[in-house]
């Protein structure tokens, strides 16, 4: 629904036009894009200031959260926007925390209408940003390409209304299915564009959830190697229910400087616990399931309380199988190389109980494409179409 603009602030940028609505909340869903992985536990929210179909201020969430979308549009659009049209792909904030609410940003700024894509559904905004707006006589129109807004923010909303984040489990395995050989070898299956892009997949998540079983096998650091890109890394969640992880692990050697979480239960040693807290770990106790394990949607209301919106599974098999069964698996990223292993070699997931087709999670087919000499397949849980894995980076 479209408002008439407040008398006062009336301008060329305050008359509605579909056409270029969704043109700058195209932008602006793309400079969002740019915030994912970097600003939990806020949502990632890209603003565009547009005066008489010139754009005067951009801006999206900055690492950490802070400063919002809003604030960095405003302050390069200066004078600029006062009589403009802001383009929000997320309702602006409308509480005091570490910063004051973004609505009263944009009054102050004299914007003269605001184009929002969805509402945040948080309980301090849930519609009053909007209200607040409307209230100072801007105008303001609601629902510009929401369903590319709520796919972008999938996480943030999952843990808001789920209490939990979204799960992408990512794999690159031979075409049979396959991760390693029957003696371990796996480096390297994939290409090193496939590598290169499932890097990328690591710099758009919050954390990255793994096994023990991976950590002792493969010691990883589990961050992002991309050029200029090593802030982007995400937390390493190592899923160790009895703390078999070694205090030589890379995650562990460089806790203090990298932030490293485990997820056990109340088997693990009381020793152990002491000497991992002491390197910098930070231990998070949860329930286990029937055979001993974190379980899986523990550790999935332990993440989102703990602020994250974004976890990367890059294995083993045992926790991907795990979370597949327990229903938490929103997107699956495959990356297939044209090689073939055998029977013999270890598979990328372990056996999680299905005896009828009809009971097999299915998922739906989002994207496919050739990535160097591998090939990538990204799926879906939801029915929803065209919700890309890969980043643009």
């Amino acid at each position: 629904m479209t408002e008439a603009p407040h008398p006062e602030a009336a301008s060329p940028a305050a008359a509605a036009n579909p056409t270029d609505d969704l043109s700058f909340m195209a932008l602006a869903l793309r400079l969002a894009q740019r915030a994912l992985g970097s600003v939990w536990p806020n949502p990632a929210v890209g603003c565009v200031l547009v005066r008489a179909g010139v754009i005067v201020g951009r801006g999206w969430t900055q690492a950490g959260g802070r400063p919002h979308a809003e604030t960095v549009a405003l302050s390069r659009a200066g004078a600029a926007a006062a009589g403009a049209t802001a383009y929000v792909s997320l309702e602006p904030c409308a509480h005091f925390g570490v910063t004051p609410p973004c609505a009263d940003a944009l009054i102050a700024a004299g914007v003269a209408r605001v184009v929002v894509a969805i509402e945040d559904p948080d309980p301090r905004v849930c519609g009053q940003g909007i209200r607040r707006l409307r209230e100072a006589g801007i105008a303001v129109t609601t629902g510009v390409l929401a369903a590319a807004a709520a796919r972008l923010n999938r996480g943030f909303l999952l843990k808001v209304e789920a209490n939990r984040p979204l799960f992408t489990l990512k794999a690159a395995t031979s075409l049979d299915g396959r991760i390693a050989t029957r003696t371990g070898d796996s480096r390297w299956i994939t290409g090193e564009a496939a590598r290169r892009a499932g890097h990328g997949l690591r710099a758009s998540h919050d954390g990255i959830l793994v096994g023990i079983n991976t950590v002792i096998a493969d010691d990883p650091a589990l961050d992002c190697r991309l050029p200029g890109m090593a802030g982007r890394s995400p937390v390493p969640i190592i899923a160790d229910s009895t703390l078999r992880l070694p205090a030589t692990a890379r995650v562990v050697e460089r806790a203090r400087e990298r932030p490293c979480w485990v997820m056990l239960t109340d088997r693990a040693a009381l020793d152990k616990r002491r000497l991992l807290e002491e390197k910098g770990v930070r231990l998070i106790e949860v329930e286990s399931n029937r055979d001993g394990r974190p379980a899986p949607n523990a550790m999935a209301a332990a993440l989102a309380g703990l602020g994250l919106t974004r976890v990367l599974i890059e294995g083993g098999g045992t926790i991907a199988a795990a979370f597949l069964a327990a229903g938490l698996i929103d997107q699956v990223a495959w990356f297939h190389a044209p090689l073939l292993i055998g029977g013999d070699g270890r598979a990328s997931l372990s056996p999680f109980g299905i005896e009828r087709l009809v009971d097999a999670p299915r998922l739906l087919p989002q994207e496919t494409r050739a990535v160097g000499g591998d090939r990538f397949s990204c799926f879906d849980s939801s029915g929803d179409e065209d919700k890309a894995c890969l980043p643009e980076l």
